[in-house]
C-alpha cells in the first residue's frame, strides 16, 4: 500500500496566502521525512479554497527540495493550459527528478478560469479527450502534429524527450480526475488509471474501479494493465489518541475553509450553484476517511484498499489548518500508521 499527502495549500479563515503555501511547502518535506510515498498538489485559481494556482510550478519546487519522494499533480486543470505546454513541463520534470513525477489532469469546473485564460466554456464541455489525447502523445511519440478541432499545428520533435530519461520508465505516468461514467470511460479507453474524489465512499469508488475496468477490456486494454492499473483514493487523515478529538479538530477549523473557498467559486456563464453545507460536508468527510486513533486509521485504510481494489492513496492531512499540527499529523501518520499496512 502506498500512501501520500494531498496538498491543496488551503487559506482558513484569518491566515495569509503566504501562510497557507508556507505551509504546503513544509508538509511537503515532513512527508517525506515521516517516510509516505508521495505528494499530490491541487490547483486552483483565483479563490482561498487553495492558493497554488499551479501544481506542476510547486512540484517542480518540491522535486528540488526533497531526494526520494514520488511528487504528483492532482489535478493540472487542462482545459486552461495548452497541452503541448504541459507536456513539455511534464517531461522535463520526469528527466530532471529520475522518474518521481506524476501528472494528474482534470477537467476542472465551469469557472472564471476559462474566461481569464481565454479557453472558453467549450475547452470544458467538448475539449478535454481533445487535449488529453494531445498531452499523452507528446509524452509517448518522438513527434507530434494535431490536426483537431482545438488544436492544429504541424509536426515538431518532442524535445525533451520523455524516453530517453535516465531512468527505467519510459515517462511520467498519467492520472485522470474521474467524477462521472463519462471520464472513467476516457480513461479506461486510454489504460490511463484514475484519481477518485474524497468527496465519494468505498461503494462508489469500487463501482468506478469495476467499471474502469470493464471499458478498458473492451478498449482492447492488455489484462496486465487492467489489473495493475494504479488508481489514487484521495481522502482525509487527522490522527489522534481519541476519535473525538481527531474529529473535533476538523469540525472546528474545516467548515470556515470550506465556506469562504468554495464561497469564492464564480462560474463564467452565471449558472446557478449548489453549495454543500460546510459542517455537514466535513463530517461526511471524517465518517468516509481515516479520521481517529491510529488503530482506526489503519482499519480504515486497510478496508478502502480491500473494499476499492485501490492501494494508492492521498490524503488530506492539513485539515486542522495550523502548521504544528500538520506536521505532527504527518509524523503520526509515518511513525503509527504506515508499518501497519501491507
Amino acid at each position: 500500500m502506498r500512501v501520500g499527502s494531498f496538498v491543496l495549500a488551503a487559506q482558513f479563515p484569518g491566515q495569509g496566502q503566504g501562510e497557507a503555501l508556507h505551509r504546503a511547502v513544509r508538509s511537503a518535506e515532513v512527508a517525506e521525512e515521516a517516510g509516505l510515498d508521495s505528494v499530490w498538489l491541487a490547483e486552483h485559481h483565483f479563490v482561498p479554497y487553495g492558493t497554488c494556482p499551479s501544481a506542476v510550478t510547486l512540484a517542480a519546487l518540491l522535486l528540488g527540495r526533497t531526494r526520494r519522494i514520488r511528487v504528483g499533480t492532482a489535478v493540472s486543470v487542462l482545459p486552461t493550459v495548452h497541452p503541448v505546454a504541459l507536456g513539455e513541463q511534464a517531461a522535463l520534470l520526469h528527466m530532471t527528478s529520475g522518474g518521481r513525477f506524476s501528472l494528474g489532469v482534470g477537467r476542472g469546473g465551469p469557472w472564471v478560469d476559462l474566461e481569464v485564460f481565454g479557453a472558453g466554456l467549450e475547452a470544458y464541455e467538448k475539449g478535454f479527450p481533445e487535449s488529453l489525447d494531445l498531452l499523452v502523445r507528446w509524452l509517448r511519440e518522438p513527434s507530434v502534429g494535431a490536426s483537431g478541432e482545438r488544436f492544429r499545428f504541424r509536426e515538431v520533435p518532442v524535445v525533451p524527450r520523455p524516453s530517453e530519461s535516465l531512468t527505467e520508465e519510459e515517462g511520467p505516468e498519467v492520472i485522470v480526475a474521474c467524477t462521472s461514467p463519462a471520464s472513467v470511460r476516457l480513461a479506461a479507453e486510454r489504460g490511463l488509471p484514475m484519481l477518485l474524489g474524497m468527496h465519494v465512499g468505498d461503494e462508489e469508488k469500487a463501482e468506478m474501479v469495476a467499471l474502469w475496468r470493464q471499458y478498458a477490456r473492451a478498449a482492447g486494454r492488455p489484462p496486465e494493465e487492467v489489473l495493475g492499473a494504479g488508481h489514487v483514493s484521495a481522502g482525509v487523515c487527522q490522527i489522534a489518541d481519541r476519535r473525538t478529538d481527531a474529529v473535533e479538530a476538523l469540525v472546528k477549523a474545516m467548515p470556515g475553509w470550506l465556506k469562504q473557498g468554495l464561497d469564492a467559486h464564480m462560474t463564467v456563464d452565471g449558472r446557478p450553484r449548489r453549495m454543500r453545507d460546510p459542517v455537514a460536508y466535513t463530517e461526511l468527510l471524517c465518517g468516509l476517511h481515516p479520521v481517529g486513533t491510529p488503530r482506526l486509521c489503519v482499519d480504515r485504510l486497510a478496508a478502502t484498499s480491500e473494499r476499492t481494489g485501490i492501494s494508492r492513496f492521498a490524503l488530506l492531512v492539513e485539515g486542522s489548518g495550523d502548521l504544528a499540527a500538520t506536521e505532527d499529523n504527518l509524523r503520526r501518520l509515518g511513525a503509527e500508521v504506515l508499518p501497519h499496512l501491507g
